[in-house]
């Protein structure tokens, strides 16, 4: 039995087509999502994440997505020091019905490192998603959910074609303004525009 789930909109209910019928689907909330965790029904090994009430299966990481997910967690923790909480592939609340786990999460710094409380929409500064093979997904999906919960700073490194695409002023339409960079330039962040980073320093390893 073949099976389509949209869930492109927070606003509108997710719609599964079963046989050729379409059905709306109850949406899982937040808090129904995390009781499931704790209960037992998802383990850690399970790779999911909650998106629109829909729980997600996440694909597999490859060589590439892992050592670009360190290499970029290792430009911030160099570059910003104790002015932000670096999160590494950890959960984030993005609305009642959206639990995702970024590959990269700058946040503003807590003295309990978000030890009671996932980092909300007002406390990110920045999101960075590494695409390989879900770049669709990561551009459109995540890219309008994110929007949307006004992450006022959303950066797409596209491994494949070796660029990075920075997404700024979030709204409900998605985000207005949008950059593509690549190696040779720079650019900076909104929460830090005084620091610059260096495109290529993020990209894949190039060998001689």
């Amino acid at each position: 039995m073949s099976a389509v789930i949209e869930i492109s909109s927070q606003t509108q209910p997710a719609i599964g087509n079963f046989n050729n019928q379409t059905l709306k689907l109850r949406r899982i909330t937040v808090s129904e999502y995390d009781l499931m965790i704790e209960s037992g029904v998802f383990g850690e090994n399970d790779q999911i994440e909650l998106l629109n009430g829909v729980i997600i299966e996440k694909m597999p990481k490859g060589t590439k997505h892992s050592s670009a997910n360190d290499r970029a967690s290792k430009i911030f923790y160099r570059n910003l020091g104790d002015d932000v909480i670096v999160r590494n592939q950890n959960p984030i609340w993005l609305d009642e019905f959206s639990e995702l786990e970024p590959d990269v999460v700058l946040a503003k710094f807590k003295e309990d490192e978000y030890e009671n409380s996932h980092p909300t929409p007002e406390e990110i500064l920045l999101i960075l998603e590494i695409a390989d093979s879900t770049l669709g997904y990561d551009r459109n999906t995540k890219g309008a959910a994110y929007a949307r919960a006004e992450i006022r700073q959303y950066i797409l490194l596209n491994v494949q074609e070796k660029t990075l695409e920075d997404y700024r002023e979030p709204g409900a339409d998605g985000y207005q303004s949008k950059q593509t960079y690549r190696s040779g330039q720079s650019f900076n962040l909104v929460a830090f525009p005084e620091i610059s980073f260096q495109v290529k320093d993020f990209l894949p390893f190039e060998k001689l």
